[in-house]
């Protein structure tokens, strides 16, 4: 009797292994993937192949430490380390399982409410019944377990008695689902019938493209960015996002040298949308040369580059013609500027343009205004450009009532260049507010802006070298990028974290500004797209640095800004000595209306700090100053913007004449 029930369980035994085998080898493959597990809506898709090292990696970093201290972050961090500690209660399990590729996925379940679903492939584990046991028994007495059915799919729901929180689970043959938010479960669920973004040719060919050899692919579906963004601000603050104009962005993500993030890939555009983007990627690519110029404090580098001009303007043109009234208004005002000018666009204007436009912004010195752009034009034969520009302004005066003006600064003219038009008639809508802009040349480069003391903050600039080349920081970040692309664009966060204050409503800013640590510690953040094929080849990449070494470097950046302008401006705005020269040697001055006919400055109190006649922004006539407290300090005249007649300085107190001299 003995002998037979030790047979018995022997051949259990052997039964038992048998069947794992099958299980795990000859059985046929019933699993599913896990991206057609996904509701159709996701945002984000996070994929990943071991879930649990690469988090390990991430949370250990000094970037998530710093990031930590963030209420939104943090509170994400504990999302996804309660996750993590709920299937770690029984490690066992999952030493036993190892590690599984994971899926999460962010969705907009409600206006300004997202959530996140976990997405984990068991693979032929999913067959063990008591793995399914086992999971469904991770929680311990701080949580309360329940069960229910949707469309025949039980979820296990884990509620936290201390958080108050359900963690909703359920198995869809090799793949379990997870996440705090239910309905995004049962949309899974609703996906296991018919899935949606799984059998989407273009996520299809995005996947494809994308490598793997980072920490984990990130893909982004561009129509649903608009809803997520709208949840951290207003609707009011979006209305630069083209759903259209993408559909899927995928990337690779890595980290290199521990403080620069990479996410390399690709993005797929919708070649029915009408938008620039398409424009730049038919036209090929072009070498990035703009930071020869820009200044060292380039807030925010927007370039966008081709194979030539004559490529891109005729796709250009190709693209106004989907919309029957913009292309007449675009040949009208081509017609017009011709017919009034008697000149040639194409071969006047079009001939010399190389293969960049860009835009470039920056706090200026001199205007103190913090939305000064300038366009610049990389000129292909920079002789051509000068003689068809001096012929084209020839003809302004000759044709057109309006005057013809022209100040020199430095060595370096610059012109009003009073064209209606030319700049959305040469690169679209994107440059539509360039209106009636004054131009300079430097180098290779023709610098337009419609406030002449932008320009002459980049002559300045360029005078003492203080530009984005020679910036080692900047240097080092761009090697990280082909130098040829469609479209670039850099942002120094630091220098440009004030004017995102300017253009966000009162809510916003308030969150911004307890939250500038966590946005400026990436100080330089980059984006390329290449064009290649009917795809963009893409590169977003942002450099991490601790709040403070930023603050340092910017006190150390403007220390030197501020000795290199001295050796390049002798003069000095200062009465500390009393001598004539003091009064008399007066600096120059800065109007950012060329036509007007007087210029004032004030003191911070209001009171007016010195007034003066302008001729085609040239001081021309009276000159008067005055002390902080409203009295007299010097008078006299000006005649083609030089000292001119006899010149008096005044007393402070008494308004008694100190100093006389002739000019």
């Amino acid at each position: 009797m003995k002998r037979k029930v030790f047979w018995a369980i022997i051949a259990l035994v052997i039964g038992f292994v048998i069947y794992q085998v099958y299980i795990f080898t000859l059985s046929e493959n019933d699993n599913i993937k896990s991206i057609y597990l996904v509701p159709d809506d996701a945002v984000f898709i996070v994929d990943t192949e071991r879930p649990i090292d690469t988090w390990d990696e991430i949370s250990s970093s000094q970037i998530w430490t710093h990031l930590q201290k963030n209420q939104q972050i943090n509170k994400l961090s504990e999302g996804i380390n309660s996750l993590d500690e709920t299937f770690k209660a029984k490690k066992e399990i999952f030493d036993f399982i190892g590690e599984r590729n994971l899926v999460i996925s962010v969705h907009v379940y409600s206006p300004k409410k997202y959530g996140l679903l976990y997405i984990a492939d068991l693979q032929k584990f999913s067959k063990l019944i008591f793995l399914k046991k086992a999971i469904s028994n991770l929680a311990g007495e701080d949580y309360k377990v329940t069960k229910r059915v949707y469309k025949e799919h039980e979820i296990i729901e884990l509620y936290n008695k201390e958080t108050r929180e359900t963690l909703h689970l359920s198995f869809i043959k090799n793949q379990v689902i997870a996440s705090y938010t239910h309905i995004l479960v049962e949309k899974s669920i609703d996906q296991y019938v018919n899935p949606v973004i799984g059998r989407d040719v273009n996520f299809v060919e995005i996947k494809e493209k994308t490598n793997n050899d980072g920490f984990f692919n990130i893909y982004l579906q561009h129509k649903y960015l608009k809803d997520y963004l709208n949840c951290f601000t207003s609707s009011s603050n979006l209305d630069f996002l083209n759903k259209e104009a993408f559909f899927y962005t995928g990337l690779d993500i890595s980290i290199i040298e521990g403080v620069i993030v990479q996410a390399t890939g690709y993005t797929n555009v919708d070649t029915n949308s009408q938008t620039y983007l398409k424009v730049l990627q038919k036209s090929g690519v072009g070498k990035r040369s703009v930071a020869k110029i820009a200044p060292k404090n380039t807030s925010l580098y927007l370039s966008f580059a081709f194979d030539d001009f004559k490529t891109f303007n005729s796709n250009l043109e190709k693209l106004q013609q989907e919309n029957p009234a913009e292309f007449k208004m675009y040949t009208d005002q081509l017609a017009m500027i011709e017919d009034k000018l008697d000149i040639s666009v194409s071969e006047n204007i079009y001939s010399w343009i190389g293969s960049e436009i860009a835009l470039i912004h920056f706090n200026t010195e001199l205007s103190k205004n913090k939305k000064d752009i300038a366009a610049i034009i990389k000129a292909d034969d920079i002789d051509d450009a000068k003689e068809n520009l001096q012929l084209i302004l020839s003809k302004i005066k000759e044709n057109t009532p309006l005057k013809y003006k022209q100040i020199n600064y430095r060595g370096y003219p610059i012109n009003f260049f009073d064209l209606k038009g030319f700049f959305k008639m040469l690169a679209g809508n994107m440059f539509s507010k360039m209106e009636k802009p004054y131009f300079t040349i430097i180098d290779d480069f023709i610098v337009f802006s419609t406030s002449p003391n932008t320009i002459k903050e980049i002559i300045n600039n360029h005078l003492i070298g203080y530009t984005l080349e020679s910036s080692e920081k900047f240097d080092d970040f761009n090697y990280h990028f082909e130098k040829k692309s469609s479209v670039f664009a850099y942002v120094n966060t630091p220098n440009s974290y004030k004017d995102l204050l300017s253009l966000v409503d009162n809510k916003t800013r308030r969150q911004l500004q307890k939250d500038k640590p966590f946005i400026t510690c990436f100080s330089q953040i980059g984006l390329q797209l290449i064009s290649e094929e009917d795809l963009f080849k893409s590169n977003l990449s942002f450099v991490y640095e601790h709040p403070d070494e930023i603050e340092i470097n910017i006190k150390k950046e403007e220390e030197l800004k501020k000795k290199l302008l001295e050796e390049l401006i002798p003069y000095k705005d200062s009465i500390n000595t009393q001598s004539s020269a003091n009064f008399f040697n007066l600096p120059p001055i800065h109007p950012s209306d060329l036509s007007a006919k007087s210029y004032k400055e004030f003191y911070g109190n209001g009171n007016i700090k010195f007034e003066v006649d302008l001729n085609d922004g040239l001081k021309d006539g009276s000159y008067k100053s005055y002390y902080e407290n409203g009295n007299i300090k010097v008078k006299g005249h000006y005649k083609n913007d030089k000292q001119s007649g006899t010149w008096k300085a005044y007393d402070e107190q008494k308004s008694n004449v100190i100093f006389k001299k002739q000019f």
